[in-house]
């Protein structure tokens, strides 16, 4: 699981001012690595080296234009990769942020991960977690299976499954060559109950929408049988009065 500050934290542990870091940020010396749903900053623990970086170049005599101009053509020296170029600034979202476009409560998103199903993208040293995109997908398919029949506990197995594969995909020789063919059997194992369970779902949502659908026409033929007898028993009661009023006069 990836690292990350959010903006009071990064200024904390880089050890400079608010004031500083936006002037940085205008000249696109330090940039977040991404925002959360709610459009709060946040920045790799490697920003922190790339901020005593440039203390460094401030304190051998360079100007922030300076910085700007090296950052453009070679990078700060003594960082991995290649500084120079940016990476993708990416929105993620919060655990409440989650929870609001997956329609569960936050309260749901800590359970499942208390039962190790799913785990945030990144984590701040004060533990606030981040989520990429990807999780929305994720956690709709988890509601999906537990309307499937399936306990969190079998889930939870089911993205063990998920996660072998992945990781044998990436690389075949994860595991040993037996091993790796008894993870796969196993996987299409469980995808095989799965489509059986699928199966039972839709024989039945078509058995009840067949009767939903009949009941309803049946219903509404009661509903009309039963305001034509209402109609009816107030004609006859009219009726009455109006005997009974011709009766008085006579």
């Amino acid at each position: 699981m990836k690292k990350f500050l959010i903006r009071n934290e990064f200024i904390e542990k880089a050890k400079i001012s608010e004031k500083t870091l936006k002037e940085w940020e205008t000249f696109k010396i330090i940039k977040p690595v991404g925002f959360t749903g709610d459009n709060l900053p946040f920045y790799t623990p490697r920003a922190v080296e790339r901020v005593n970086n440039v203390k460094k170049l401030l304190e051998m005599g360079y100007m922030v234009e300076d910085i700007q101009k090296i950052l453009k053509k070679v990078g700060i020296p003594k960082t991995n990769g290649n500084p120079g170029k940016s990476a993708k600034v990416r929105k993620h979202l919060t655990i409440g942020g989650l929870a609001e476009r997956v329609g569960v409560s936050a309260r749901t998103i800590k359970h499942w991960e208390d039962k190790g199903i799913i785990g945030p993208d990144m984590r701040s040293e004060g533990g606030f977690r981040l989520y990429s995109q990807g999780f929305v997908y994720l956690c709709n398919l988890i509601k999906d299976l537990q309307l499937f029949g399936y306990t969190l506990e079998q889930i939870k197995l089911s993205s063990n499954y998920f996660r072998e594969f992945l990781a044998i995909e990436e690389n075949i020789e994860t595991y040993p060559e037996k091993e790796t063919t008894k993870k796969l059997d196993t996987i299409l194992t469980a995808i095989e109950e799965l489509r059986g369970k699928m199966n039972l779902l839709k024989k039945g949502i078509s058995r009840w929408e067949e009767l939903n659908s009949k009941k309803k026409k049946e219903i509404n033929n009661l509903k009309k049988r039963n305001q034509k007898r209402e109609k009816t028993k107030n004609e006859e009661v009219e009726n009455k009065g109006e005997n009974h009023e011709q009766n008085r006069i006579y």
